[in-house]
């Protein structure tokens, strides 16, 4: 095979390879098979976190828990294993035998939202803290902040649901 033969076969490969990678991103920004976001949308996903923001603050389980869809995961923090399932997210969170425990402060911050009309992502920062009262303990003050991402899916009566929610943050300390 000549030099000139060789260049061509290369150019051709290089071409074949490329061209899912160009076609999936001509899709995803000139409206392929899903359209991109609405304004309505994002206002949506924006308000599914703030309710899960002030379920969270006003002590509300059922709140807090109505924002995932039926099968999301949590994909908690320090390497702790995936918790799936809203039954699983509410024995992980809200489940007996922990020591009473209130969320003091919360803020989310939404830095960014993109996606299409039934799969989204939301990501940012946020800020917790919380007491934590142990059974013939004095109550103990906690904090923390980090980064999150939610992967949000459309349900079918238009509102928004958090599908995946991952957050990462450094070690719990005592205040």
């Amino acid at each position: 095979m000549g030099k000139a033969t060789t260049m061509r076969w290369l150019a051709g490969a290089v071409v074949l390879l490329l061209c899912p990678v160009v076609l999936l991103s001509a899709q995803s920004n000139s409206g392929g098979c899903e359209k991109g976001l609405s304004p309505d949308d994002v206002k949506a996903i924006k308000a599914t976190i703030e309710a899960y923001r002030t379920s969270w603050l006003n002590g509300d389980s059922k709140g807090v828990l109505s924002t995932f869809a039926e099968d999301a995961v949590l994909l908690p923090h320090h390497g702790d294993p995936p918790v799936q399932g809203i039954a699983a997210i509410q024995n992980y969170w809200f489940g007996a035998g922990g020591p009473p425990t209130t969320i003091t402060g919360l803020n989310i911050t939404v830095e960014q939202v993109g996606g299409s009309e039934r799969t989204a992502f939301a990501r940012g920062l946020d800020a917790v803290s919380w007491t934590m009262t142990p059974e013939g303990k004095p109550t103990q003050k906690f904090s923390n902040s980090g980064t999150y991402l939610n992967v949000m899916k459309k349900m079918p009566d238009g509102s928004w649901r958090i599908q995946a929610h991952m957050w990462d943050d450094p070690a719990n300390r005592a205040d």
